[in-house]
């Protein structure tokens, strides 16, 4: 039978002052000088205090109730030789059991009366179990963690597969954290043992595998409950399977979803027009716009990206398959935009645009000596003689036009590109 607030009265020899709620099951025994402990309070506990400081009797019995401690153990012949009448008063009104404990029973014998007893560590299990399921429903693998810490009256850490911290509840001091990722590492490292355990201090440490996906570490002032740790790993497991598969199940939305716009359906979640169409040299986590991964490649439709990657000229929503073919493009060749692919404007429906555009930077002048020196196959003595100039004016202009196009007329693409935008605007 599960242990009552009776049985453990009589077990240990407790006097009843209130005899209500002795049926009522212990889940754990408390001590406490505080006015108002509840914060620290899961409910089923038997509180035990020597009354130094409680304050009205009737507004600390209430709150103790309203937290669900099932009975209240009260130390006499220390700051009280009896147990104060209006506590006994305000028990008696609150429903709540009230015990007296004479100075030769000290608290750590009830506590480990309570502890001993096996119905009592497995209604403490049920219990965690319990409210550590409804942190999983309610927060996920972060209120599997805090309430882990707060079962524990420690701290709890969920580390990625590297070791590093993804969520982290009740303060553990910085070695101790950097203790957790080491052992986290050697436990990936080993392909041993799924977990470890050791002290710090008087304090009691673990780190606990969880598949491949991560881990669960642990500190705690007293040894740790196996049936409650492994509780939150099996929950935390199923957390990180959960978002592993929603994560999966959203990248196949996202890549079917580029695949309608390269047919040339628009979808929801773009950038505004004009974008650009991206592909990242590394993924990039988060990126702005919108994204998906298509043949083992990210690509990312946004108006900027602030990393290394081939883009492709300004798009709209229903030109992505060209953006797309101009950023392979732009890869394939090796620099930053389609637009630095020699010759590329001009081979796009727009050339007549991109021609004009190209070469707007240049007066008449400059287009004519341009066009003649291309003409004479860059040289520039038979350029001169036809533009009736000397060929060292033939040389400046073209200097100059090298700086307004911000490009060199070396390359034989960009000769090649120029000759036909000279055509094309012609």
């Amino acid at each position: 039978m599960p242990l009552t607030v009776g049985a453990l009265a009589r077990g240990v020899g407790l006097p009843v002052v209130v005899d209500a709620g002795l049926d009522r099951v212990v889940a754990w025994a408390h001590s406490t000088e505080l006015v108002d402990p509840t914060p620290f309070l899961e409910g089923g506990e038997l509180l035990l205090t020597t009354g130094l400081a409680l304050g009205p009797h009737g507004d600390y019995v209430r709150r103790l109730v309203a937290a669900g401690v099932v009975g209240l153990g009260f130390g006499t012949g220390l700051s009280h030789d009896r147990v104060p009448p209006d506590l006994v008063t305000a028990a008696e009104e609150a429903g709540l059991a009230l015990l007296e404990v004479p100075r030769a029973t000290p608290f750590i014998a009830i506590t480990k009366a309570v502890a001993a007893d096996g119905h009592a560590v497995l209604t403490r299990a049920a219990e965690a179990h319990r409210a550590l399921s409804r942190a999983a429903v309610a927060g996920g693998a972060g209120g599997v963690v805090r309430r882990l810490a707060r079962l524990l009256d420690g701290a709890a850490v969920l580390l990625d597969g590297a070791g590093a911290p993804v969520h982290v509840a009740g303060d553990p001091p910085e070695p101790v954290l950097a203790d957790f990722a080491a052992q986290a590492r050697r436990l990936a490292s080993s392909g041993g043992p799924a977990g470890a355990a050791w002290q710090v201090g008087e304090r009691h440490a673990a780190v606990q595998a969880l598949g491949r996906r991560g881990f669960l570490a642990v500190l705690a002032p007293r040894p740790l409950e196996a049936g409650v740790v492994n509780t939150a790993a099996s929950l935390l497991t199923l957390a990180l399977v959960r978002s592993d598969e929603v994560d999966r199940v959203h990248r196949e939305l996202r890549a079917e979803r580029f695949r309608l716009l390269l047919a040339g359906v628009v979808v929801a979640g773009l950038p505004e027009a004009p974008f650009r169409v991206f592909l990242p040299a590394a993924p990039v986590p988060d990126p702005p716009g919108f994204w998906a991964e298509v043949d083992g490649r990210q690509v990312v439709l946004a108006q900027d990206l602030d990393v290394p990657a081939a883009a492709s000229s300004p798009v709209g929503a229903t030109s992505v398959a060209r953006g797309y073919r101009e950023a392979l493009r732009a890869l394939e060749e090796g620099v930053a935009r389609f637009e630095d692919v020699a010759a590329a404007g001009l081979l796009a429906p727009d050339a007549a645009e991109h021609a004009a555009a190209l070469l707007a930077p240049l007066d008449d002048v400059q287009r004519e000596t341009l066009r003649v020196w291309l003409a004479c196959h860059g040289q520039f003595d038979p350029a001169a003689a036809r533009l009736g100039v000397h060929r060292h004016t033939v040389r400046n202009r073209l200097r100059r036009v090298e700086r307004l196009l911000g490009r060199s007329l070396d390359p034989a693409g960009t000769r090649a590109e120029l000759w036909l935008a000279l055509h094309v605007a012609h």
